[in-house]
């Protein structure tokens, strides 16, 4: 299976437009979707964004392996925010929401220094 069709599965699964993935990991929507279609190759940066955001190996993305999970599991600690969620959000979606969270402070912070630039 190639890098497009990874993509595009992953993002169908959590129900993801192409427009809300391209914005979280703060590219075009046509940049997406030339990936998808494997019209066009991501960068190494890209394709690491991709893989942290779903949560998977760089090498799952390019195929190399049928095993999605990270090779190393990254410890990371509890938002303060995390302390006010319902009790019924699970170890899974706090995971997710935590990801999330990392991946908007990351292209927040790249947005702040590319306009401090200019």
């Amino acid at each position: 299976m190639a890098y497009g069709e990874r993509i595009s599965e992953l993002r169908t699964k959590m129900k993801l437009t192409q427009d809300d993935l391209a914005k979280r990991l703060g590219i075009t929507r046509a940049a997406l979707s030339h990936y998808e279609k494997d019209r066009r190759e991501p960068d190494y940066e890209t394709l690491e964004r991709i893989a942290d955001f779903f949560d998977v190996q760089v090498d799952y993305l390019l195929g190399r392996t049928n095993d999605p999970s990270p090779s190393v599991k990254k410890e990371k600690p509890v938002n303060r925010a995390f302390l006010e969620l319902p009790e019924d959000v699970s170890e899974e979606e706090k995971e997710f929401l935590q990801a999330q969270l990392d991946l908007q402070l990351e292209i927040f912070r790249k947005l702040k220094e590319k306009n401090s630039k200019q």
